[in-house]
């Protein structure tokens, strides 16, 4: 049996209630998501439920995405997202094999390609 366990967050940003000054999405602190690093990362609801799990090359960019993008899995639920973690991991086999296993293990709720929980 392989045993694999969740990465801890190297960045986590919140949403503001309040944003002053410059904010993208609510999040005031956007700029410590790395820009040219890859990795997975987590949104989370105000009840820490897990809503999805993504990868990306550049994760910055990749994170963007999913609150401009009109066919991200997220596009009706960016509201509810108050929460993101973020776990740097270069290698790409790892990323898919981290996101693959968080998804099942914690039950994103909206990742619904790779749920084998279902």
């Amino acid at each position: 049996m392989i045993n694999i366990t969740i990465p801890k967050p190297t960045v986590t940003i919140s949403k503001q209630k309040n944003p002053e000054g410059s904010n993208i999405y609510g999040f005031t602190e956007f700029h410590l998501i790395p820009r040219d690093k890859g990795g997975i990362f987590m949104f989370y609801n105000d009840h820490q439920e897990l809503l999805f799990v993504g990868k990306a090359r550049k994760l910055r960019q990749r994170i963007k995405k999913h609150f401009e993008d009109t066919v991200s899995p997220m596009k009706m639920h960016r509201e509810e997202v108050t929460k993101i973690d973020v776990c740097v991991i270069e290698d790409p086999v790892h990323r898919e094999i981290y996101e693959t296993f968080i998804i099942n293990e914690l039950k994103s709720k909206y990742n619904i390609d790779k749920a084998f929980f279902r």
